[in-house]
């Protein structure tokens, strides 16, 4: 098992003490972050002093912190021997992935259905500054957006059951997503796949959205079982 110990909190994009303005918010995002930037490793366990000398919080608040990402799925509370980073077998991953694959798919059908211009105008605009930061090599903030694109589109069905499970799928497979995009043939092949994906939405094109999206999701697994 890993140790938080080893961990270079100079690493850390927002260094220093966390001012006390929507502490928990900004303990949730940071705490996240440091695991699917694999600065959290899976199976590392985490201790509330180290983690809250390194980041300038008490206990109190990272602890609420930690059962937040706990609910997420990020995160296991092990019986005596506390918060430890979630670890999923390769089969947990395929399976989740096929899963989320499923219901993108249908999410993309019914997004081409429903959305309105501006709809479709507001995932353009996350796409034009996901691929600016990919061109940059803003690989977090680039993550993050990819992300967004995804949650945007599965929005875009209105419907509220498929749109909570694929935020809790989603959710889980954060760490084993960003992987995804480790090296540049990856990550140039995942922001292929978004460009097709956008071409699609913006024609309206359902049948082609769906299977974009699920190919760019049979694809994630590929790109990371050997990481696994």
């Amino acid at each position: 098992m890993n140790d938080i110990s080893s961990l270079d909190a100079s690493a850390d994009s927002g260094a220093g003490p966390i001012r006390r303005t929507a502490l928990h918010d900004t303990l949730v995002n940071r705490l996240r972050d440091m695991i699917i930037e694999g600065r959290l490793d899976p199976g590392t366990r985490l201790h509330e002093g180290q983690l809250g000398e390194q980041l300038g919080v008490s206990r109190t608040p990272l602890r609420e912190a930690i059962k937040y990402l706990a609910s997420e799925g990020l995160v296991e509370l092990v019986p005596s021997r506390g918060a430890v980073v979630k670890r999923f077998s390769p089969k947990d991953v395929q399976d989740m992935l096929a899963v989320l694959r499923k219901l993108e798919e249908f999410a993309g059908r019914l997004a081409c259905e429903v959305a309105t211009d501006s709809d479709v105008a507001r995932v353009r605009a996350m796409h034009d500054r996901m691929v600016a930061c990919y061109k940059s090599g803003d690989r977090l903030e680039y993550y993050k957006l990819n992300q967004n694109i995804h949650t945007a589109i599965v929005a875009l069905s209105g419907n509220t059951p498929l749109i909570e499970i694929q935020a809790m799928l989603q959710t889980r497979l954060k760490r084993i997503r960003f992987i995804g995009h480790e090296g540049p043939e990856k990550w140039a092949a995942a922001v292929s796949e978004h460009e097709e994906m956008i071409a699609a939405l913006e024609a309206r094109d359902k049948e082609r959205l769906a299977e974009v999206l699920g190919r760019h999701l049979s694809n994630a697994w590929q790109r990371v079982r050997g990481a696994l």
